[in-house]
């Protein structure tokens, strides 16, 4: 499927390569087993051989990519706002319950007060994540991170992954299928410290609910 999307984005018109770029970079938040990057990156190398211009493959992709994690989030957010409404009676749902069972309403806002700043550093940083953007976008709803400040860190980080692609399939040129490899110096780091960091807040969390 990917080879045949290739195959016609060598000879489809600007417009139809910025459409195919928002859908892709769109449907990659929504359905994680899209994959969107390396289009991106091709579409990176097409740019010195066809009427596509950089800013404009830039936009587009960055605004699917803003669109897709916030539609992801408001619908966590939705959700987590009715999975912790006050007054709401008794809940029935077993994921309710069980959400609830380890994260108690009474303890909600004092994990969203501690994690609030690691929630906005997740999102600006989750286009260089390995294998987690989607749990992201989840876990910044259910924490009711203000929208706002949601957008603009996931803009950031979109514009500048998606730069990143662009950049590398244009340099790389006929070897573009080469950009996973050069991505991964960059994701493998971000990811090991951010995990590290995660790991020791929750750590910290725990020991002192516990105490």
């Amino acid at each position: 499927m990917l080879e045949s999307a290739i195959t016609y984005l060598q000879h489809a018109d600007p417009m139809s390569v910025y459409l195919f770029l928002f859908l892709i970079a769109f449907f990659e938040n929504v359905v994680p087993p899209i994959p969107g990057d390396v289009p991106v990156a091709f579409i990176g190398y097409l740019i010195c051989k066809s009427k596509i211009t950089f800013i404009g493959a830039l936009c587009w992709a960055s605004v699917g990519s803003t669109l897709g994690f916030m539609f992801v989030y408001m619908i966590s957010r939705y959700f987590g706002m009715k999975l912790y409404a006050e007054g709401g009676g008794s809940v029935e749902h077993w994921l309710t319950k069980s959400v609830q069972r380890f994260f108690p309403p009474s303890d909600m806002e004092l994990l969203r007060r501690k994690f609030a700043a690691h929630g906005y550093l997740a999102v600006l940083v989750n286009r260089f994540l390995f294998g987690s953007r989607a749990v992201i976008s989840v876990m910044a709803g259910l924490m009711h991170l203000k929208i706002p400040l949601v957008l603009l860190a996931a803009l950031i980080s979109a514009v500048a992954w998606n730069l990143l692609l662009l950049y590398g399939g244009f340099v790389l040129g006929s070897n573009w299928q080469h950009i996973g490899g050069y991505l991964a110096l960059y994701t493998i780091p971000v990811s090991v410290i951010f995990l590290l960091l995660l790991s020791f807040s929750v750590w910290k969390f725990f020991r002192e609910r516990k105490s």
